[in-house]
């Protein structure tokens, strides 16, 4: 009976989160150019680098790469020891990572991520000690450091172990360094561009799409006339009027990107076979069909049944329960349902509520609409 009250659960939790995208549907809600675009050339910079952490109670790497790490570090501090003797476990080698913002300036602190590539089981309470972090090129390592990282690593968890048990909160050989790196070398971003002789700057759809693109423009132009053209589907090149001087160029992309602007959202579904994930596109339509849906009702019941001995009075055998799981199957009969040519995603959530349709039926239907021709959108199976 378990079994039928959650798709009984199932089905209601589906009609709702039809009728919210319905709803959202109707609403028609704009949104601002500066939520959905990106400028041209404002970009993070990756940043990498391998270094060690130490201070671990036992819990770091039982290679010797860590010890040849740290006799290097050792030596270059004037200390000269041999690798077999640094016993124990309380370093681990790991990489350091980093993101240099497109505006972070020398000086200017950011976040570090730093995962352990040894065997090491834990980085609690470890520190890390001063690592260069490089750049990246289209060929590799670029050769330059541009920031700094140290600190102690924060895990966001924790290990309590027994001599028969442990308990493990969270991923023990990932940790970050909140502000754990100085930038040393700044790579601020240029977005302002010169296309024909004229200062400009490139608005990037992060959702291609040409209506969408051309709203923008329209939008942008009704504040500096003729300044903005449509490139392509997700690109919208805005000219900066020559009376605009560098000091006004921040004022001028803050002009720009304010506007709201109506997005187009395309007529696809989304089906994630693996998790029972539907997602319905606004304009998704369904032309004039009939559906004939047919459902399966599986229950199950445990039950416990006392067993006898097989002698009655016998000292042979003792009493027990034995579980024992009933299983019936129960088809209801299907019915062919005419469906009316939907246009809309309110419409299309009211006829399929109408017949009752759980998400695995969903999956199936879709595929057979699609594949009868009635399925006005792009169907995407992940």
């Amino acid at each position: 009976m378990k079994s039928v009250e959650r798709v009984s659960d199932m089905k209601v939790r589906w009609v709702l989160f039809l009728g919210i995208l319905a709803s959202a549907a109707q609403v028609g809600r704009c949104e601002r150019i500066k939520d959905i675009v990106d400028i041209q050339g404002i970009r993070g910079n990756p940043l990498t680098g391998t270094g060690l952490v130490v201070g671990l109670a036992g819990t770091g790497d039982t290679t010797s790469l860590s010890q040849r790490v740290l006799t290097n570090i050792l030596r270059s501090s004037g200390l000269v020891v041999s690798p077999s003797a640094l016993t124990g476990q309380n370093v681990a080698v790991v990489i350091v990572t980093a993101e240099l913002g497109p505006f972070a300036r020398e000086g200017s602190l950011i976040d570090v991520d730093v995962s352990a590539i040894g065997d090491a089981a834990s980085l609690q309470g470890g520190i890390l000690l001063p690592t260069p972090l490089r750049g990246l090129d289209g060929e590799g390592l670029d050769g330059q450091v541009y920031a700094v990282a140290q600190g102690p690593v924060s895990i966001g968890g924790w290990t309590a172990a027994g001599d028969k048990a442990s308990i493990t909160k969270n991923h023990q050989t990932v940790g970050r360094i909140p502000g754990g790196a100085v930038v040393e070398k700044q790579e601020l971003s240029d977005f302002v561009q010169y296309i024909a002789g004229r200062r400009c700057v490139t608005l990037g759809l992060r959702n291609g799409d040409f209506t969408t693109a051309q709203r923008i423009s329209t939008a942008v132009n009704n504040l500096f006339p003729g300044s903005a053209v449509v490139a392509d589907a997700a690109t919208i090149e805005v000219a900066i009027p020559s009376h605009i001087d560098k000091t006004g160029i921040v004022a001028f992309i803050d002009d720009i990107t304010q506007p709201e602007v109506q997005v187009d959202v395309p007529a696809v579904v989304v089906i994630n076979e693996r998790t029972g994930t539907i997602v319905v596109g606004e304009n998704v339509g369904i032309s004039t069909v009939a559906i004939s849906q047919g459902s399966l009702v599986v229950k199950i019941e445990e039950r416990e049944i006392p067993s006898q001995p097989v002698a009655p009075f016998s000292d042979a055998g003792r009493t027990v329960v034995v579980p024992e799981t009933y299983v019936t199957v129960e088809e209801t009969e299907g019915h062919l349902i005419p469906v009316a040519g939907a246009i809309t995603v309110s419409d299309l959530a009211k006829s399929l509520n109408a017949i009752g349709a759980t998400p695995a039926d969903l999956i199936a239907i879709f595929n057979a609409l699609k594949k009868a021709g009635a399925l006005q959108a792009k169907l995407v199976i992940m």
